[in-house]
């Protein structure tokens, strides 16, 4: 359903506490009033930062740089509503400059022998799979505390949250400096996916709600790119997307490997020291895997020219040097059904509004009912 702002709805520090994780129990102070606190204290310091877009054009003292990007942002709003039927609200209609490297840090955690997220539970969001901070330091006490009780923990910037359209009535999420200047492709992507999330959540199915967004910007980035942008635009976005899909494969591979390792653990009662052999076994095949791979994007076979350069590849080598299960169990959050997603829409004649009806219905059936119909739309079909 759409997420309208009423004003009997729960006090703002309980709702910025509640919206924060979807960008993104325990116990102790930091699952209660000090994360309200420190949700709302952040919140606020943000959307006060936030001012009109064409304010901030008009301003003298920023790079014409920054004034083209923003140009660009405005471009990119209007035609998330015309072209993909996204919402016509106040979000990213302002900008602020955090003046910092992310908006919030997420923490993720799972068991050592399950890719199953750990989760925080909330009133109106439901049960998600991540908790966000506004301070990098927050965010690493909290990923101390869980992995003190035995879970494996990751903490990683996120550029954006969405607030899933709650504060449109005080104006909305802002574009924000950590990623206005990312390249052309990989910025609409991020807007669109924020975007997405005001249109349709589903509560406790952080898998559901990632992969649907992701689904959108994937669906919505190409038809911009197709329409709207330069073709040195086009040309960068599709060396990056070509990067990002063949490290996909790679995780997407391990992730297997290793659910694979921790279902005979469950069927058989591996021994402990068994169990943590195979992992290990898996977790150094996929470090391998990704040595290879990125052996080949800096010094391709031949004399090719490099596909990509040291700086481009070190947030895949940061990733790859911290991987664990909470981290392949993240990133399957956002990815696993969005081929369900993308064949969706085809069934709905990619049709916009048609097929945001389809995913609000999916909503209405029962969790498992509702990832079953999903990769049934995957399905070999009988001849």
């Amino acid at each position: 359903m759409r997420h309208r702002f009423l004003r009997l709805r729960p006090p703002a520090a309980l709702l910025l506490s509640l919206v924060l994780a979807g960008c993104a129990g325990t116990t102790g102070p930091s699952s209660t009033l000090g994360y309200y606190w420190q949700s709302l204290r952040g919140h606020m310091d943000l959307m006060q930062a936030a001012e009109p877009i064409d304010r901030w054009i008009a301003r003298e003292d920023i790079s014409p740089g920054l004034r083209e990007r923003l140009r660009l942002a405005q471009r990119a709003r209007a035609f998330a509503v015309a072209e993909l039927g996204l919402p016509d609200n106040a979000s990213y209609r302002r900008y602020a400059d955090l003046k910092r490297p992310a908006a919030v840090w997420n923490v993720v955690a799972a068991p050592p022998f399950s890719l199953t997220l750990h989760t925080w539970c909330f009133p109106v969001t439901g049960c998600i799979g991540y908790r966000g901070y506004f301070t990098e330091a927050d965010a690493r006490a909290e990923a101390a505390a869980l992995a003190a009780q035995g879970l494996e923990v990751d903490v990683y910037g996120v550029p954006a949250y969405s607030t899933l359209g709650y504060m449109n009535w005080a104006g909305g999420d802002p574009l924000l400096s950590t990623f206005i200047g990312w390249p052309e492709g990989e910025f609409v992507r991020l807007l669109f996916h924020e975007l997405a999330h005001q249109v349709v959540y589903a509560q406790n199915d952080t898998l559901f709600n990632e992969s649907f967004a992701t689904a959108v910007e994937r669906i919505g980035s190409a038809r911009w790119l197709a329409t709207e942008a330069t073709p040195a635009a086009r040309e960068a976005f599709a060396v990056s997307e070509a990067r990002r899909s063949a490290f996909r494969s790679l995780t997407r591979a391990a992730r297997a490997r290793l659910a694979k390792i921790y279902e005979q653990n469950s069927a058989s009662a591996l021994g402990e020291q068994a169990l943590i052999a195979m992992k290990n076994r898996a977790m150094q095949t996929f470090r391998d895997d990704y040595a290879a791979l990125r052996a080949h994007w800096l010094a391709p076979p031949g004399g090719a020219a490099p596909l990509a350069t040291t700086a481009q590849v070190a947030g895949y080598d940061r990733w790859v040097a911290e991987a664990n299960n909470a981290s392949f169990a993240a990133q399957a959050a956002y990815d696993e059904l969005v081929p369900a997603f993308e064949a969706l829409f085809e069934r709905e004649a990619r049709d916009w509004p048609r097929f945001y009806d389809a995913v609000r219905r999916l909503t209405r059936l029962p969790l498992p009912e509702r990832h079953d119909t999903l990769r049934a739309l995957l399905a070999p079909k009988n001849s």
